[in-house]
């Protein structure tokens, strides 16, 4: 049997307008726990199966925490550090852009509430994707994707490789 990955956090200094941020971005539940000094983002919906209708598998859900008392942890008041990373690479997500939205009014919107766009517009043949990236107000990269299908037609504005 496998290990499951089953959650993932991002840190922030502020879990309320991070919370806030990612529900009006992406449209999921902004479920803020323990005052505020946590909050799972709540997707809904359900994985896949091959033919297109819903599985038993329920999306994913990740959290956002604060950076001055990151929970879970035995010390009630956390512990150091208690600040963002700045420097070199940190962990990304990739959301999968659901067929009734698109990467456009996702980017567009996280630029208005403080995100940063990275790239637009990218054709990742690896995996047969289309993709963009922003990063959040906190630091974070965001990648989008949208399956290219079978026989993609790549447009000529995109980047490749």
């Amino acid at each position: 049997m496998t290990n499951s990955l089953i959650f993932f956090d991002f840190a922030t200094d502020d879990p309320d307008k991070a919370g806030k941020f990612y529900a009006e971005v992406f449209g999921w539940e902004d479920d803020s726990r323990m005052g505020g000094l946590y909050h799972r983002m709540v997707p809904g919906g359900f994985f896949k199966n091959k033919d297109g209708s819903d599985s038993e598998i329920g999306n994913l859900h990740f959290g956002v925490f604060d950076a001055k008392n990151a929970r879970p942890h035995p010390e009630p008041a956390g512990v150091e550090p208690r600040t963002l990373s700045s420097q070199g690479r940190k962990a990304r997500i990739w959301v999968l852009v659901s067929e009734d939205d698109s990467p456009e009014r996702i980017l567009d919107t996280a630029e208005k509430l403080g995100g940063t766009v990275q790239w637009r517009n990218h054709y990742w043949k690896e995996f047969n994707g289309y993709n963009w990236c922003f990063s959040d107000p906190w630091g974070n990269e965001i990648l989008l994707w949208v399956k290219a299908g079978e026989n993609p037609q790549v447009p000529e504005d995109f980047t490749r490789e």
